[in-house]
């Protein structure tokens, strides 16, 4: 007879607790380069490796070896390096105003920055992203000017969500970026809808969406997952392992019992688990998995293997539930510090460039944010106008609303 007093039962506990002294000794991490790559319309059963162990190009000591070295230029390594940087210089100022008051919640990267900028680098301006929270260097890659997200985040007059948005939740359709929300795993289904959508008129774009791992204990990961295999849709399913959701770590999630990317296959697609803070390994393995779709090879999943260094946003304190130094001991380093290096290694770039860009681009996000602040902050100054609230939501204004408007006299 089955024991039922709960003997059996596993309740997943992290890592370690806060007081305790971290260590990931016991972490398995393959060395870079030792993980072929494989032809891009290699059949998903073929693949069980690629989603258990991890791809990595950069090695110990900062050189780029294997077959999925991407061999970028040193331009576009440098490019890629600035626009990470611009990322965490970024979050630094909006966080720090968050905390004065003028605005009412943030969410940081820092740490994750290689998942957002190496990606954008990799798929076509025309291809459509889907993202979560945590991908605001999509939009730094993309080109967006951070005055439009700055006005965002202080929901101020220039705001482009006009106030409705809670700060972070970026929306720019020029930019084919599309609206973030903060119900978790939504974008999942909505790219893969967007993707069968371009499959079937004909059209060259693809999809790439994001989640975090917690979300794929959501229904809608499944969801998503079913009809990217169903209907080989052209969509990347990126989910960013960064050990944890807001309080709870990927075990709860069931990451403890086989890794993220490893479901992949059981839908019958690539699964590809990557060094999310080597920006040459996600570089690479986004590019693959983009060729495959617009080859007609479906969907891929890629699991970014990092780590979220900062709390999940400014309502959260991560010293509560891990200890306050598990990041400066996480085996995978800092993206901008690894291709910092690597730049560095090959003679195309030095300490003191990186210092002169660091001032440069602090500079410039200094002047970006006076001039956010002059069109209004959370507390202060210009806002939206009140007539704003009827509009943008029926493309034809109900008589109710036009009556309660005039009422208003706006």
């Amino acid at each position: 007879m089955v024991p039922r007093n709960g003997k059996n039962l596993n309740v997943p506990a992290p890592r370690h607790r806060p007081g305790e002294e971290p260590e990931f000794d016991d972490l398995d991490i393959p060395n870079a380069g030792a993980i072929p790559k494989p032809d891009v319309m290699t059949d998903p059963k073929a693949m069980f490796d690629y989603a258990n162990s991890m791809i990595r190009v950069l090695d110990m000591k900062n050189k780029a070896v294997g077959e999925w070295d991407p061999k970028m230029s040193a331009d576009d390594m440098r490019r890629g390096l600035t626009d990470m940087l611009t990322t965490r210089i970024y979050d630094d100022r909006m966080q720090n105003m968050q905390r004065v008051g003028k605005m009412s919640f943030y969410m940081k990267s820092r740490g994750e920055e290689a998942v957002a900028v190496a990606q954008a680098m990799a798929l076509d301006d025309k291809d459509m992203l889907f993202p979560s929270y945590r991908q605001q260097g999509l939009l730094i890659s993309r080109g967006r000017d951070m005055l439009d997200m700055m006005n965002h985040c202080l929901s101020n007059s220039k705001d482009n969500c006009k106030g409705r948005q809670l700060p972070i939740m970026y929306t720019w359709r020029e930019g084919n970026f599309f609206s973030i929300s903060g119900n978790l795993g939504t974008q999942f289904c909505q790219a893969v809808g967007w993707a069968v959508a371009s499959a079937y008129k004909g059209e060259e774009a693809i999809a790439s969406t994001w989640i975090g791992e917690g979300t794929t204990a959501e229904s809608d990961f499944h969801h998503g997952m079913t009809f990217a295999a169903v209907y080989n849709a052209p969509v990347i399913l990126n989910v960013v392992n960064n050990q944890w959701a807001i309080s709870s770590f990927q075990g709860i999630a069931g990451g403890e019992k086989a890794t993220f990317a490893s479901r992949g296959i059981g839908y019958g697609m690539p699964g590809l688990r990557v060094d999310g803070n080597d920006f040459l390994a996600v570089y690479a393995a986004t590019k693959w998995a983009a060729e495959r779709a617009r080859r007609g090879g479906g969907a891929t999943m890629i699991e970014l293997f990092t780590y979220r260094v900062g709390g999940h946003s400014t309502s959260d304190d991560p010293g509560k539930y891990r200890p306050e130094d598990e990041s400066e001991v996480w085996p995978l380093g800092d993206p901008i510090e690894r291709l910092k290096s690597h730049l560095i290694e090959i003679d195309e770039w030095s300490e003191q460039r990186h210092e002169q860009a660091i001032q440069e681009i602090t500079a410039v996000v200094t002047k970006k944010y006076k001039e956010a602040e002059s069109y209004g902050t959370l507390n202060s100054g210009p806002r939206p106008e009140v007539s704003s609230m009827f509009e943008d939501v029926f493309k034809e204004m109900p008589d109710n609303l036009r009556r309660q408007r005039q009422k208003l006299g706006v």
